[in-house]
């Protein structure tokens, strides 16, 4: 059976990666149209290797007879167009972070929590986590299972693609303005990106801590166990494609770190890339392009009882946002729409 597949945001970062993904992975769609906003339409964009679609006016689409939206044009405009989709009889996989808050939306990673999809009926919509979440739970899942996890605290090296287009803009051309001393120009990020890091990812909230922190921390609690405690510092760093994670985990039984390595190396969506030697962990300009949450340095954390370090590392737009979208909606013409 083949599915009528719309892709909203189709020519940011998220929405090309995951056109990308779609034809990769050989999604059975029988259409699939690409939509953005009006100063955007007939731009021809790439779906596969062979194909070209070109954009439409997403305000103007009419949503009936189409199946799946993968959505990713910013949480504004999700705000009004995801619930227009839906009530259309199209569900909607939202990678903005508009819904996932919301009781009645699931929040999913397929390797993660798959049987939340269940609950897309009672909007019609099912939202995807923030990139650096979904890193960080796929690699925590398999660990919870063996020992049951108490706290995390985490500390984010994010690139600057989570930022956009714009982000990647503003890295490259400061990276350039300092080797020929130009004037720095900040448009993006509250600070000089290129050759420092940024300890502010988003607004900051009452307590201190950024939203992109508090997404982690909330995200965390409704996709795994609302029982873990987690802290989070989340940083921007002069990368352009992928993010990196430091954590501490405190679990509730005894764990050894070869256990976590077994059951890392066992679990979905994981690659376990971890020699105690130069070159013997993963960095993120090695994993541009790849689809695996990579797991690195994992050791025993003796400070406190039952306790183990890993380094984390995906590539933001695949695993962070599109692929994780594309196992979705896998999943749910699979076990519930075929």
């Amino acid at each position: 059976m083949g599915y009528k597949v719309a892709v909203i945001g189709a020519t940011g970062n998220v929405g090309r990666e995951m056109l990308s993904t779609l034809a990769s992975r050989d999604f059975p769609a029988t259409e699939v149209i690409a939509l953005a906003s009006e100063r955007s339409v007939g731009t021809e964009i790439s779906y596969g290797e062979k194909k070209v679609l070109k954009v439409r006016d997403l305000a103007s689409f009419d949503f009936h007879g189409v199946d799946i939206a993968l959505s990713s044009p910013g949480a504004k405009v999700s705000a009004i167009h995801a619930p227009r989709a839906a009530a259309a009889g199209c569900v909607v996989i939202d990678n903005t972070s508009h819904f996932r808050m919301d009781p009645d939306v699931p929040l999913v990673v397929p390797e993660v929590n798959p049987q939340a999809i269940a609950d897309y009926r009672k909007r019609n919509i099912i939202a995807n986590p923030n990139c650096s979440t979904i890193q960080m739970v796929v690699a925590l899942k398999p660990l919870h299972d063996l020992a049951t996890i108490k706290r995390v605290v985490v500390s984010t090296y994010q690139s600057v693609s989570g930022a956009g287009r714009e982000g990647m803009d503003e890295l490259f051309n400061q990276t350039r303005a300092i080797y020929v001393n130009d004037p720095i120009v900040r448009e993006k990020f509250t600070k000089q990106i290129a050759f420092n890091v940024i300890p502010h990812i988003d607004v900051f909230l009452d307590d201190g801590a950024t939203k992109e922190e508090w997404k982690m921390v909330v995200e965390t609690k409704k996709i795994l166990d609302p029982k873990i405690a987690v802290v989070a510092t989340c940083v921007r760093v002069p990368v352009f494609i992928g993010h990196a994670e430091a954590i501490s985990i405190e679990f509730e039984r005894p764990i050894t770190a070869d256990q976590a390595r077994d059951a890392l190396r066992a679990a979905p969506g994981v690659t376990v890339i971890d020699h105690r030697r130069d070159e013997g962990y993963v960095t993120p300009v090695e994993v541009a392009g790849d689809d695996p949450v990579f797991v690195s340095r994992i050791r025993e954390d003796y400070t406190v009882e039952n306790g183990l370090c890993l380094w984390v590392v995906a590539d933001n737009l695949r695993k962070g946002a599109a692929l994780n979208a594309v196992q979705i909606a896998e999943t749910l013409v699979q076990d519930y729409l075929g």
